[in-house]
């Protein structure tokens, strides 16, 4: 076989990963119930991103006393940037290159005849005996769900009229050995519009698939937010710069990658629902339950010897905050960049993870025109890709620093003047939304927007400021050197850290500075009382 640039599977990556020092592998037992996710979610609350790795299980066990031969990676795409980045294959710095390289030139997926995850077949008797009790899906917030839930799970669809395939990542309640919930938690995901369709054309049932563990590139694009009609296989293709190799499900008419660990076939009813939850979801806050879509299993498939991947959700930060962040950031480069036009302008787009990377959205541009930061704020109003609070600031402002944002926001900006409340994005997974009591039917998903808002808020300078109230750039590189001479702690500079000027300041107001740092500020003094004295 061919050598291949990107990695074939997951375990080939989980691999690289190791190479890198960037995989902990456990090997003593571990409660996939009550352990489990407690031990990786300590490193989001206790050490800084450089410091977090990706686990990997080799010895899962359960609260009844059972023991899996399958282990359980958890943070292994997006435990940090430097992860994600990995399984990219490129440096953290290339990854907004490397998705526009992919959305400008996806490769379309190859069938092939067989692949690995059909190593081992299970179906029939099995599934009522057995079935999703073979995988070993943790509890991810123990104390509080209510069952096992997957949560990398890629939920693979094809729209029953354009064939157009959708992959995303939902939660999937573990409720009988062969049937798992599905909260698809907006109206506007793909799953739902190709239920709604399967429904609106009288199909009782839309077949699914879910895959659960794959090459990384696969839960990338799963996450982010491709056009509808756009499959993500293709864009997977682009970012591993070759096509994805699928096969045939075995009792559903899907395709699904051929290297995948494991993959539950099975069918969506579009005439019933049932509940679904509470589990913890990624706002901080635990979802409540709900009715909701729910899969019934006609096939379990897998390798001989297959890894089962986890994501780690619920409070900020997470895994699936920052994997989200980067899919965020790369849909509202492609809106100003492309959309737009302001490629050569646009300087940094942020989302918080404090904010599930979604609430909150800052985007840092060069503004040529009065109207252009609207134009931007209502670009990404319509793509529907920030649910709360939506900043464009200027291209002298850090996005990613609080300290510069809030700094903006107070001196750049008026709220009756600057500030556009729009119809926000619903979720049900937002408890300001609603009351947690309130019906959240996933057949009326729509009754919410109502309820939601978000704020638009143009916080660029409108008219010439004067400079920055710091030490011209001269003075404070002349400072730095004599704070090493001094032998003082390493500085971690933050922008701004030296002052300039920003089109509002005088020859006059120039030259007055001048004299002052050569000692002869007197003479300022002198002229004021010349010219500038006024008698009361």
């Amino acid at each position: 076989m061919s050598e291949r640039a990107y990695y074939r599977n997951l375990q080939e990556y989980l691999k690289a990963l190791e190479q890198h020092g960037e995989l902990v592998r456990v090997t003593r037992p571990i409660n996939k119930d009550t352990e489990l996710h407690p031990l990786v979610r300590l490193q989001y609350r206790g050490l800084p991103e450089a410091e977090r790795k990706a686990f990997l299980f080799e010895n899962v066990v359960d609260s009844r006393g059972r023991s899996y031969d399958i282990p359980v990676a958890v943070a292994c795409v997006a435990g940090t940037r430097s992860i994600y980045a990995l399984g990219l294959k490129c440096r953290p710095e290339e990854i907004p290159q490397h998705w526009a390289d992919a959305y400008a030139r996806p490769i379309q997926p190859v069938v092939v005849d067989k692949g690995p995850v059909q190593e081992v077949v299970l179906e029939g008797e099995y599934l009522n005996q057995q079935g999703l009790d073979l995988l070993p899906i943790p509890i991810s917030t123990p104390g509080f769900d209510n069952a096992p839930y997957t949560s990398a799970s890629q939920w693979i669809t094809k729209h029953p009229e354009t064939g157009v395939f959708n992959i995303a990542v939902y939660r999937g309640q573990l409720k009988a050995p062969r049937r798992l919930g599905c909260h698809v938690n907006t109206p506007h995901h793909g799953l739902r519009l190709h239920w709604l369709r399967y429904r609106e054309l009288g199909i009782r049932e839309m077949p699914v698939a879910v895959v659960i563990g794959s090459a990384p590139h696969l839960i990338y694009t799963a996450v982010a937010k491709v056009p509808v009609d756009v499959s993500e296989y293709d864009i997977a293709g682009g970012l591993a710069g070759e096509p994805v190799e699928l096969v045939r499900c075995r009792t559903v008419d899907l395709l699904v990658p051929a290297e995948a660990e494991i993959v539950i076939e099975g069918v969506i009813p579009t005439d019933a629902i049932e509940l679904e939850g509470p589990f913890g979801e990624y706002p901080g806050y635990m979802a409540r339950r709900g009715p909701t879509f729910f899969l019934e299993v006609t096939c379990i498939t897998h390798r001989r010897n297959p890894i089962y991947e986890a994501m780690l959700s619920q409070m900020p930060p997470s895994e699936s905050s920052k994997i989200r962040q980067i899919a965020q950031q790369g849909v509202v480069r492609r809106v100003v960049e492309q959309e737009l036009g302001l490629r050569d302008r646009l300087k940094g787009v942020y989302f918080p993870e404090s904010a599930g990377s979604f609430g909150v959205c800052v985007v840092s541009f060069k503004k040529e025109k009065p109207d252009e930061p609207m134009q931007v704020l209502e670009a990404l109003h319509r793509r529907r890709v920030v649910s709360k609070l939506a900043v464009v600031v200027d291209d002298d402002i850090n996005p990613s620093d609080p300290d510069a944002v809030f700094w903006a926001l107070a001196y750049r900006m008026q709220p009756h003047r600057d500030v556009r409340v729009a119809p926000g994005v619903a979720t049900a997974l937002d408890p300001s939304i609603v009351p947690p009591w309130a019906e959240k039917d996933a057949l009326a998903s729509e009754k919410l927007e109502a309820e939601a808002s978000v704020l638009l808020v143009d916080a660029t300078r409108k008219w010439p400021y004067p400079p920055l109230s710091l030490p011209t750039r001269e003075f404070m590189e002349k400072a730095m050197v004599l704070w090493k001479e001094l032998g003082l702690p390493e500085l971690h500079l933050k922008e701004p850290w030296f002052g300039y000027p920003l089109g509002y300041w005088t020859e006059e107001e120039q030259g007055e500075a001048a004299l002052a740092v050569q000692g002869r500020y007197y003479e300022t003094g002198e002229k004021f009382k010349q010219s500038g004295r006024k008698t009361l």
